[in-house]
């Protein structure tokens, strides 16, 4: 294994990249993507839709040009291509949802030192009862979910099966896709009642309402009602701690018929715990913000299926952003 070769420079650059992340969380914030839109526009123009200062506005867009995000000619910015494509509200790429629940993030990062001396979390879980980080956080797991779904969707086979159970599935994206690319599957989405309005318009959004349901509940503390021959658990497991993991795994395996598949979605550390980077640093993000969640390796998953009763686990191998993997297993 090559290993990084440091200087002072190159921890410099770590030290300082969230300047980097602050000009552009701000440039989300204040939605000047969206202002310049397609047009090329001067500071002074821009501060006068937000009523900002002129100075302090042109000091960002420059900023943002240095990072390529902006294109500037003479006293004039327009967005760059990239900006164009994920920073501009209507644009059907838009991850600004994602940025701005990063964002909500950041307070909670500026003290890891206390999680990590404590082990326990600073960031209350009642920040997502906000109604704005609720909806970043909402619109960030779908527009995530919309890019990853239709790459993972394919690689799974459920060839046979009738009713998928998406468990804490949100909007219910991947119950969308998986019925889209499935045409006899139907599906439920089990999550929190405050999910359910998002959950309905999406689902009817895709013409599905006929084939996916929603069922109200909070998997940690209920039972699962119902029958189903495939259960998908999609990024549920990092948010709680190994005893409560191994719980809601035993509810749905429960939930399963005879021969039924469960697949797990997750940021997949490898058995040393030490990588892939991502998932390595979400583990510290969990710390910060549950009590007990975690990234889990590939063995630990295993494991917590196995003793389950789950048979024939194994890693479908999917490429996708950020590490994330997909192990399943048939209830014996």
């Amino acid at each position: 294994m090559a290993f990084q070769e440091w200087n002072p420079g190159k921890l410099l650059e770590i030290s300082g990249s969230y300047w980097k992340t602050c000009a552009l969380h701000a440039g989300v914030k204040l939605n000047l993507f969206s202002i310049v839109g397609d047009n090329e526009l001067t500071a002074g123009d821009v501060a006068s839709q937000l009523d900002a200062d002129v100075d302090g506005i042109e000091r960002l867009l420059n900023a943002l040009t240095a990072m390529e995000l902006m294109v500037k000619t003479g006293d004039k910015f327009k967005n760059s291509d990239g900006a164009g494509a994920f920073l501009v509200k209507n644009a059907p790429g838009y991850i600004g949802y994602m940025i701005m629940h990063h964002h909500h993030l950041m307070e909670s990062w500026n003290r890891l030192d206390e999680s990590v001396i404590t082990g326990k979390p600073v960031r209350p879980r009642m920040a997502f009862s906000s109604e704005e980080w609720r909806e970043n956080f909402l619109m960030g797991m779908y527009n995530n979910a919309m890019s990853v779904a239709p790459k993972v969707v394919p690689e799974i086979d459920l060839n046979g099966k009738r009713h998928l159970l998406d468990l804490g599935g949100g909007p219910g994206t991947y119950a969308i896709h998986f019925c889209l690319y499935n045409q006899k599957l139907k599906a439920t989405v089990y999550d929190l009642p405050t999910t359910r309005p998002f959950a309905e318009k999406t689902i009817a959004g895709f013409g599905l309402s006929h084939r996916i349901d929603f069922q109200d509940g909070d998997y940690t503390k209920m039972g699962i009602k119902g029958k189903y021959d495939v259960a998908w658990l999609s990024h549920i497991l990092h948010g709680e701690n190994p005893e409560t993991c191994r719980d809601i795994i035993q509810k749905t395996v429960a939930a399963l018929d005879p021969g039924g598949m469960i697949i797990v979605h997750e940021f997949v550390l490898n058995d040393s715990m030490d990588s892939p980077l991502f998932p390595a640093l979400f583990s510290l993000n969990m710390l910060l913000g549950t009590d007990g969640g975690r990234s889990y390796s590939e063995s630990q998953i295993g494991e917590m299926l196995s003793e389950a009763g789950i048979k024939k686990i194994r890693r479908i191998p999917v490429t996708t952003p950020n590490d994330s993997g997909i192990i399943t297993g048939i209830m014996d």
